[in-house]
């Protein structure tokens, strides 16, 4: 009999906590709904970082508008996206809320590498061949143009450019490292052996010949610029990174040039300005701004050595080429450990035909 009872009152028991569960939950989803949406939750403190350049401003503002319409109980960082989906340049958005009243944006960019010329339009475009638009453009950014005939259409921003060789030179230009991008002039693809070329804004020409293994490419050519052997160089072949090589005229260096400023600057000097870049950059440091008379564009140079090694050619005028190796393992340049080793041993030759790699021995 006693048993019985007993039974009874834990079936009363649990009967009563499922009714006390059932008339909760309801009203504990309605408090946690009206709890996100209230003023107890909203958004009044946002910090947006990772924005620079010109179109800063106006990226945050448009995500603090989106944002001052949450809670930090419920974040949308797809209407985040969304506010800011006008600006290319833009490539993710990441947000974490700090109760009660804070949120922090973190903006992921994609930043110009070059200044392209297509269809008759200039624009600036990114490493992946994202078109950023007109807005982005910088006199600091390399050159680039499409093939003639290619296409006839405009893209607009946010849209990719098509082309083999044009992405291939626009992935160099995203490997190179920060500090030297100022020392660019042009990117393109030469007709003969040296294929994917780089021309700096003094005139210097760097042999890339592809795409492959950029970051190794531009540790090779950081190498051979801090080696004092190859002040006065015409050129510098890295498309073997393993074994780069500098190229010289038989008749000295190349002539300093005048820039607008009436000041003279000599490739020597520019130069070093470079190897301080690219070394300081190898080393994790960040680099030392240059000298304005090392770093100073001379108008047309470009153009001038690239004539001046044609016409060394056909003359049949010797260029004295170094090559240069190191024991030691490449550095890490743009976030890429490149694990190739520099083989020593090359030596000077002499070719009156070709700029090509020496044989090692």
């Amino acid at each position: 009999m006693r048993s019985s009872f007993q039974a009874i009152a834990r079936h009363r028991r649990l009967r009563i906590a499922l009714l006390t569960m059932l008339v909760a939950l309801p009203l504990l989803a309605g408090g946690w709904l009206l709890l996100r949406k209230s003023s107890f939750t909203a958004v009044e403190h946002v910090k947006v970082s990772g924005l620079r350049g010109p179109q800063a401003q106006a990226i945050e503002a448009a995500l603090n508008g989106a944002a001052s319409h949450m809670s930090t109980l419920d974040v949308h960082t797809a209407a985040l996206r969304a506010a800011v989906a006008s600006f290319p340049v833009v490539s993710a958005v990441r947000a974490t809320p700090s109760f009660p009243h804070g949120l922090r944006i973190e903006v992921i960019e994609q930043l110009p590498v070059a200044a392209l010329t297509i269809a008759g339009t200039r624009t600036a475009v990114a490493a992946d061949g994202v078109v950023l638009g007109p807005a982005l453009l910088s006199s600091s950014l390399p050159a680039l143009s499409e093939s003639q005939g290619t296409t006839s259409i405009s893209p607009q921003p946010g849209q990719r450019v098509q082309g083999e060789s044009l992405l291939a030179e626009l992935t160099v230009l995203g490997a190179a490292p920060r500090p030297l991008t100022r020392f660019v002039a042009r990117v393109y693809t030469a007709p003969g052996g040296q294929g994917l070329t780089v021309a700096m804004r003094n005139g210097l020409l760097v042999y890339f010949g592809d795409a492959a293994r950029p970051h190794a490419k531009w540790t090779a050519l950081a190498r051979v610029l801090a080696d004092s052997t190859s002040a006065g160089a015409v050129y510098i072949d890295v498309r073997v990174p393993e074994r780069p090589a500098a190229g010289f005229s038989s008749a000295g260096a190349p002539a300093a040039s005048t820039t607008s400023t009436g000041q003279a600057t000599t490739l020597e000097s520019t130069v070093a300005a470079l190897a301080a870049g690219l070394t300081d950059n190898t080393n994790g440091a960040p680099a030392a701004s240059p000298s304005p008379t090392a770093t100073a564009p001379a108008g047309g140079s470009t153009s001038t050595t690239e004539a001046r090694i044609d016409r060394a050619r056909r003359s049949g005028i010797e260029h004295r080429h170094r090559g240069y190796g190191s024991g030691q393992r490449t550095g890490n340049l743009g976030g890429e450990r490149d694990a190739e080793w520099l083989r020593p041993g090359c030596s000077r030759t002499t070719d009156r035909s070709t700029l090509s790699i020496p044989s090692q021995h």
